[in-house]
């Protein structure tokens, strides 16, 4: 018996059309061809007055099924097609909106006459992130409804909007107080009432609307495709018929779901989904409520926010009262740029803040859920912090370090429960940043991995499960990516070249203006460390060492690899910095050249690909997705381009492996390519058909 994913029902003369294809209720080809062949019978049959759309099992729709994605369009109709068809119709359609509304099942949503809601219910095109724009219409009926500006933002943005707002919006006509079919019923027009269109409607807004939006997206959008023609198709709405537009929409969403851009966000979509599973580890119900953060810096404040965010009540605890005091006060800051940059309401700003306690001692630990150590990158301190907190925490309490580079293994060795201990690498700000590296140390048990991602879902952050070494996954490839960037400046390269090439390729920031930002000194600190517990081998920039020696830490101190003025952030090329950096040249025997961009990014970013080989090898992480998530999540590398993997498979691994062969030549053992990059680039494999990991 074939399984009707599309059922049509009757009420009171009204057919009720249910979407029912669990879990979201995708749209794909089969539960599009029932759609056409149910709007066809409502069309058809004399004793309906109209139709009711809505999604059985508390949703709408999620959209289009992107498994379809890659492969040849199945015959039969299309989403647009069944969109036409509403359209066509001589009867009106409500769309009952709950749940979700995304992508194709907003655009379905568009097409009907009135839209109801159930109050919460999430509506949005976020194609954008699949490399994409709405291909059935989106971009013309939406700035129809609500304005080209509104539109435009969020197609490009690509985040929903609660019902309540699309109600402000115009985009829902009504929230349903109870029923949510009967709302709808009681929306639909009287018979022999003319159909309500949003294709016969013009957009508002002015041209200029569009331009300003253009010109605050190129420079984060530098490289990537799918802003500007979002754009573009909006800006068709404002100035050409509804068909043209429709017409050249369409050409758009066809060039773009061609290219490799929507090839790598696609990629990325799955391998963020794999990684967020963790590979074959026990299901935790684990849910904070409670939560301790020990360490009251930059980091420490972050992570407070981040479950202050999530609603878990969380007490900030350093043993310096005046680092609690700077710590409110930041924490305070941040949560009022939000408020006035329209984040926040006063009300949510309240809430959060009265989630957040503070104390001296680490004995306000003890009822915690959840304990996070976020105290300075020294391994000793953070030993004797865990040594006291093996005392003090319960014995069921989730334990967590911060660590970016140190072992976790030895910082668990310090207690006497090493397998409840687990790394949570947050990003700095970690109430901004998405990703959260989970780090499994040696004794580290599966069920304390599984409650680390428990956690990264409840604080809503994208997580990938990294082994344990020196500088986990991102920060092992960032130090390879750091050398490049050093080498280079004492080569040649100035920091406004190095950092101007990495920006057009897609990053941010360029390297020399992150380590501004992050502090000169917390790379200094760490380089001391490595160079206390291993002898040096092979060449070694003491470029940064040198700047640190001077006092130039950065933006902090106002000078770095840049100067500040008071109160900015805007990097200025400094002439004494270029004079450091060749004396530091001249001091290591280097004769200085002109370097090409061209060199500039091929070393930088072969270095990363080359390293991340290794990782994979050695089991640090278990896919290329993995890293490929946490490079662009963590480090800001273009999403555009899928990750370091995905763009290394893209322009192909042989053409990577002869440079590497020819950089070799000139810089020695640092460029010898691992041996699983040169397996896989010599046999004509790739990075998506290795099959070592899981």
């Amino acid at each position: 018996m074939a399984i009707e994913r599309v059922r049509l029902t009757s009420r009171d003369g009204i057919g009720v059309i249910a979407i029912d294809n669990p879990p979201v209720n995708a749209l794909g080809a089969a539960v599009i061809a029932d759609l056409v062949a149910r709007i066809a019978e409502v069309e058809s049959r004399s004793d309906l007055r109209g139709a009711v759309l809505h999604g059985a099992g508390g949703t709408f729709s999620g959209g289009a099924d992107i498994r379809e994605f890659g492969s040849s369009p199945a015959p039969g109709p299309t989403l647009r097609d069944a969109i036409a068809a509403i359209e066509r119709s001589s009867k009106p359609f409500v769309a009952a909106l709950e749940g979700n509304a995304l992508g194709g099942g907003l655009e379905l949503a568009l097409a009907c006459d009135h839209r109801v809601a159930r109050p919460g219910t999430r509506l949005g095109q976020p194609e954008i992130k699949l490399g994409l724009i709405p291909g059935a219409g989106g971009s013309q009926r939406l700035p129809r409804l609500v304005g080209v500006l509104a539109a435009a933002e969020m197609i490009v943005g690509g985040n929903p909007v609660a019902a309540e707002r699309a109600r402000e919006l115009g985009l829902v006509d009504a929230l349903a107080d109870g029923e949510l079919l009967a709302a709808a019923i009681a929306m639909l027009p009287e018979p022999g009432s003319p159909r309500r269109r949003a294709s016969a409607q013009a957009a508002a807004g002015t041209s200029a609307e569009l331009d300003a939006l253009r010109t605050k997206i190129e420079r984060p959008e530098r490289g990537g495709l799918a802003a500007g023609y979002a754009l573009d198709a909006v800006a068709c709405a404002l100035a050409e018929p509804f068909a043209s537009g429709l017409a050249r929409e369409r050409e758009l969403f066809d060039e773009l779901r061609a290219s490799e851009q929507s090839k790598a966000r696609i990629h990325l979509f799955y391998a963020e989904r794999r990684a967020a599973k963790g590979g074959d580890l026990p299901a935790s119900a684990f849910r904070a409520r409670t939560a301790a953060v020990v360490g009251a810096g930059t980091m420490g404040s972050g992570i407070a926010m981040t479950l202050a965010d999530a609603g878990i009540a969380v007490t900030l605890i350093d043993l310096q009262p005046e680092a609690l005091a700077r710590a409110r006060g930041v924490i305070a800051g941040n949560y009022d740029t939000s408020m006035r940059r329209g984040r926040f309401t006063q009300a949510d700003v309240d809430q959060r803040l009265a989630r957040i306690g503070y104390a001296t001692e680490l004995e306000s630990a003890a009822d915690a859920d959840l304990v996070i150590e976020a105290v300075f990158e020294e391994l000793d301190v953070k030993r004797d912090v865990f040594a006291k907190l093996d005392r003090i925490a319960r014995s069921d309490a989730v334990l967590t370090t911060n660590t970016s580079t140190l072992d976790v293994d030895a910082i668990a060795a310090a207690t006497g429960r090493p397998q409840a201990i687990a790394g949570t690498h947050f990003f700095s700000p970690a109430n901004v940043m998405k990703l959260l590296e989970i780090v499994r140390g040696t004794n580290t048990a599966p069920q304390a991995v599984a409650q680390a991602l428990a956690l990264a879902k409840q604080l809503k952050k994208i997580p990938v499960v990294a082994g344990n070494c020196d500088g986990f996954i991102g920060n092992r490839m960032f130090a390879h990516y750091k050398r490049e960037a050093d080498f280079l400046l004492e080569e040649g390269a100035h920091p406004q070249q190095v950092d101007r090439v990495i920006r057009d390729f897609g990053f941010p920031m360029g390297p020399f203006a992150t380590f501004d930002l992050t502090g000169l000194d917390i790379s200094w600190a760490v380089r001391k460390r490595r160079l206390a517990e291993q002898r040096l081998s092979g060449r070694y920039s003491k470029l940064e060492d040198r700047l640190c020696e001077l006092g130039r830490f950065g933006q902090k101190t106002g000078a770095g690899f840049y100067r500040y003025e008071p109160g900015s952030r805007t990097p200025i090329p400094d002439p004494y910095v270029d004079d450091v950096i060749g004396e530091v040249a001249r001091q290591a025997g280097i004769t200085r050249r002109d370097i090409s961009d061209e060199e500039i990014l091929e070393r930088c970013i072969y270095a990363l690909i080359n390293e991340a080989a290794a990782i994979l090898a050695d089991g640090t992480a278990a896919r290329p997705g993995d890293v490929d998530v946490v490079w662009v999540y963590g480090y800001g590398f273009p999403a555009f381009r899928g990750g370091p993997l995905r763009y290394a498979d893209a322009i192909g691994l042989r053409p990577i492996y002869d440079a590497m062969l020819a950089l070799e030549r000139v810089h020695g053992a640092a460029w010898t390519p691992t041996p699983l990059f040169a397996q896989l680039a010599t046999g004509g494999g790739s990075f998506a058909t290795w099959k070592g990991g899981t």
